[in-house]
Formats: structure tokens, sequence, C-alpha cells
């Protein structure tokens, strides 16, 4: 896959990202949790598609020139997020999974005004096939609208908590701890701690390596967590000086640990979280998120199906 030329996003994008994503979502909650002193839950799984990704998605609708078609690949989220922008903007979306998606996602993202196409059996492989369409790619992690728009959350924490915080979020491709690394910049008083799958540091070995590396990728059921980086992904750009500056933390949970907070905040809380959406949580519970400050924890999905939530919050 040959690199695209892709521009940093800066603090005009999360300005611009705020006022789109502003106008259209009301702010996801913010409550408190026993998970440590004066800990906070970011619920995420509020939003309408389910996941905070449809931040982005909306952040990247609203900057494309009209009439432009936008063509997006997707472990299930971010087409989710897209499906939304097209009902709500009337954007031409091409949406690509991989065959060995989460049929719940498939499904939901098949009920919206989009092309939905299939193909490869890995997130890596729809994304390489999505890049040959036609239209604007818009990347889930390497964009500069969609890592503002994920940015937004920080905006929504600035009237929710008084600081300093500790910020914990899962990382995929990273768009998520660099969008927020955009506001916590500005803010001054936060820490980020992103949260990778213990089988997938891409954004990890990138950030050591100063440049994207590929990594082996291995199984598991948190299917927003694994997959490797576009080659040249700017995201490792953005969270490698914050890694450096000690402003941001890369850690990883394994399975076991994201099975564990999944019944965590079922039993604690009531709330349904997708693997993914767990794993700041995980990362707390395994004692690998210290904060400074108030901590805040980034609860990112809910989308996942009956089966694997039944089986992961059952106890072997």
């Amino acid at each position: 896959m040959t690199a695209r030329a892709v521009r940093r996003p800066g603090p005009d994008d999360l300005d611009r990202a705020w006022r789109a994503v502003s106008a259209e979502l009301a702010p996801t909650p913010l409550v408190p949790s026993g998970l440590a002193p004066g800990a906070l839950l970011k619920l995420e799984t509020f939003q309408p598609t389910g996941a905070f990704k449809v931040r982005g998605a909306i952040a990247a609708a609203a900057a494309l020139p009209e009439g432009t078609p936008a063509v997006a690949a997707s472990a299930g989220n971010h087409g989710l997020g897209m499906g939304h922008a097209a009902a709500r903007f009337g954007t031409d979306v091409t949406v690509v999974v991989s065959t060995r998606a989460s049929q719940v996602k498939v499904d939901r993202i098949g009920a919206f005004p989009v092309r939905l196409v299939q193909h490869g059996t890995t997130y890596d492989e729809a994304e390489a096939h999505a890049m040959t369409l036609p239209g604007h790619y818009v990347s889930p992690y390497n964009d500069p609208a969609v890592i503002a728009g994920q940015g937004t959350i920080g905006r929504e924490l600035d009237t929710q908590a008084d600081g300093p915080l500790t910020v914990v979020a899962p990382v995929g491709g990273g768009g998520l701890l660099a969008g927020l690394g955009l506001w916590a910049r500005e803010r001054g008083d936060v820490r980020l701690v992103g949260v990778e799958s213990a089988v997938s540091r891409g954004v990890h070995a990138s950030v050591a390596a100063g440049r994207v590396v590929e990594v082996e990728v291995g199984d598991t059921f948190a299917d927003g967590l694994p997959g490797n980086l576009e080659p040249g992904s700017v995201t490792p750009e953005l969270i490698g000086p914050e890694v450096l500056a000690g402003t941001v933390e890369l850690t990883s949970v394994t399975d076991d640990q994201i099975r564990a907070a999944m019944r965590w905040l079922f039993h604690e809380h009531g709330l349904v979280a997708e693997g993914a959406g767990a794993a700041g949580v995980a990362a707390v519970l395994a004692g690998k998120a210290g904060s400074a400050g108030r901590l805040v924890v980034v609860i990112s999905g809910r989308n996942v199906t009956v089966p694997t939530f039944i089986d992961a919050i059952r106890k072997n």
C-alpha cells in the first residue's frame, strides 16, 4: 500500500469539528464510578450509533466539498458513523468491511443509505481495497477532520469535569488518542493513557520506531482494536512527542482483562460495552493506568453481538 499525503490536524481543525459535532450531537453523559476515588465514565455508548466514531464521521462529512463522494473502511463503528452522516447530510458514502467484521455492525451499517462492500478477511485487506475505490477516502483514524472530530470528547469534558484529569481511552489506529491530544494541549492539565490490545500494538511500535511499522496482529474478540496502521499515518507523529514529553502513556490489555472489564461495567453500572469500549476500564482494573488528578475513562462503544457479550461476561 502506497503512503498517502495526509495533513496533520491543528487547533483550527478542532474548532471546525466542534462546530459541526456540537450542532448535531448532544453531549454524552459523564457519570461517577467506583472504579477509583473520584473516577468518572464518559459514556460514548449513548451516541446515536452506539460509539464515539460518529463524531469523526460528522466532522469529516462537514469538511467535504459539496457533492464529493466518500469512501471508508471500517471494523464497524466508523462505518456506522459514516452511515449516520450519509443519512443526515445526504453524503454519497461507500463503506468497506471485511468478511469477518462483527455481524451486528454490518447489519446496522447496511440499514443506512450507503453502499456496503465486504472484502477480505481482515481490516487491513478491507482498508487496502477501499483505497482503490473512487471518492474521497475517509480513514477511521488517518484523517485530519476525523481526528479532530474525536477530539470533541475533550471539548465536552471542558464543561463537565474540573482538572487536572487523566483520560484513559482505547487505541486502534490512534485517531481518538491523537484527537484527545489536540484538546489536551490547549487545556494544559490533562494526562492521556492510550490502551491497545496486547495482540496488536501498531501505534506503540510505530511511536517507538519513529515511523509507521508493520506488526503481527493476533486474534482478539475486541474487533475495534486490532490492525496495522496505514503507511504514513499521522497518528504516531501526533502521539509520539506527547509520549516523549510524558503527557501520554501507551499500555495494553489482554482479552481476559477486557472480559473482566465488560463484566465489571455490567455488574457495577448496568452498562453494555463492546471489547474495545471496555479497554480503558480493563487497564485501570489491571493497574496499568495510574492517574494524576481525576480519572476519566472513555467507554467508547456498545456495539457487540448478544452471544459475544454473554460469553464475555460469563465467568469461566
